[in-house]
């Protein structure tokens, strides 16, 4: 059977059609309908959200929420950068302790290692620390110096430096080996090298799950309400005891946590940013180069 010859002329161009993604797009938008109309139709004040989203203790909730988890991620940053450093070092008896430290702080749920710190002067009643010639350089009682914010404190910047010293241990160890030989061969110190050479390259891989972390650790502040701690969802459920509109000052809460959890995220990128610089502009540079060159049979990249 002979073939049909083609038609003079260019070929008819035939639209593809997504009929899957249509049909997805209708399903998603009629999921998210039905989701404003339940909850326009649900028995919530919305009138009073905005009212409890600047009442005082909501205010003061925040407040200590973003310090508790500020303080809380410097500290494991800077506590997980030793770790790490110990985890890689020659010496055993550094690697031993580093490697039980992160088996330790990571097995234990953070919510048990908090309520450890906060009971901590049922098992021991006063801290000291004894001077070598009399007298005590501190001697207080324990339910003074760990303190319910104290607690919750100490119970995340602990969990959270057993992650952080794994996530700087792989971003020390993206950074290929022959950085740190070249920056011997001029001379550099180990600790000049760490801080020059393999530091601003590790970072890269350092601060997306550190900003990650960051996120996780303004949301996980919620712990310390059953403690005691005025953060965010104690501060509702304080607003909510008096009222009874549990539901309003929740979203309450939840408004500020979205709006927290908002900045970071454009911290995050911004670092992102700033570290991926120079990669980003010598790729630029180079393309810039390449568009330059006339693109005829003779030329030559």
């Amino acid at each position: 059977m002979a073939a049909e010859p083609l038609p003079d002329g260019p070929l008819p161009i035939v639209r593809l059609r997504h009929w899957g993604r249509w049909v997805s797009a209708v399903i998603i938008l009629g999921l998210l309908v039905g989701l404003i109309v339940t909850l326009a139709e649900a028995q919530i004040q919305w009138a009073s959200v905005p009212d409890f989203v600047i009442y005082r203790v909501m205010i003061v909730g925040l407040v200590n929420t973003v310090i508790l988890a500020v303080v809380a991620q410097t500290l494991a940053i800077v506590i997980g950068i030793v770790i790490a450093l110990m985890r890689r070092s020659a010496n055993p008896v550094a690697v031993w302790f580093a490697s039980a430290y992160i088996w330790l702080f990571r097995g234990l749920p953070v919510l048990l290692q908090i309520l450890i710190w906060y009971n901590l002067a049922l098992v021991i009643p006063t801290i000291s620390i004894p001077l070598p010639f009399g007298g005590y350089l501190l001697n207080e009682p324990t339910n003074v110096l760990v303190s319910a914010f104290t607690a919750a404190l100490l119970g995340l910047a602990l969990n959270e430096s057993a992650y952080m010293a794994e996530i700087v241990r792989a971003g020390l160890n993206s950074v290929d080996s022959g950085q740190t030989e070249a920056a011997k061969s001029i001379g550099m110190s180990p600790g000049l090298t760490l801080r020059r050479v393999v530091l601003p390259q590790a970072m890269r891989v350092i601060i997306p799950p550190t900003g990650n972390d960051f996120v996780d650790m303004l949301k996980g502040t919620s712990i310390a309400s059953v403690i005691g701690v005025t953060e965010l969802l104690h501060a509702a459920n304080n607003i909510s005891s008096n009222n009874l509109l549990v539901m309003e000052t929740l979203f309450a809460a939840a408004v500020w946590y979205m709006a927290v959890v908002t900045v970071a995220g454009f911290g995050q990128h911004y670092l992102e940013r700033r570290f991926g610089g120079t990669e980003r502009s010598a790729a630029a540079q180079a393309a810039r180069a390449l568009r330059a060159i006339p693109l005829t049979r003779s030329a030559r990249v």
